[in-house]
């Protein structure tokens, strides 16, 4: 009689902590994606530095100050910008 609820209560015990560990883990996805590291930077260096010095990445200022400054971007940085973030948005609507 011992050993069903030992055995029974070690299954519970490992099922739980299966739980656990699979509760708090990170889902897959892009690493290091922080202000300063995705596609809009590599895009749109040379705008960034041309139109938007001084900005700080983080918080909106670069993609605010590349969005006012949308005609003078090349088409690579407009890509970028209409296929991340905010600008998904845009290509759903067209």
């Amino acid at each position: 009689m011992l050993s069903k609820i030992t055995r029974r209560c070690a299954l519970t015990l490992g099922a739980a902590i299966v739980f656990a560990a699979v509760s708090h883990a990170q889902p897959a996805g892009p690493r290091n994606q922080g202000p300063g590291t995705g596609p809009v930077v590599a895009a749109c260096q040379n705008e960034t530095q041309q139109l938007c010095e001084g900005k700080e990445h983080g918080g909106g200022a670069i993609r605010a100050c590349l969005e006012a400054n949308r005609a003078k971007l090349s088409t690579d940085c407009k890509n970028a910008l209409d296929s991340t973030g905010p600008g998904r948005r845009r290509n759903l609507n067209n």
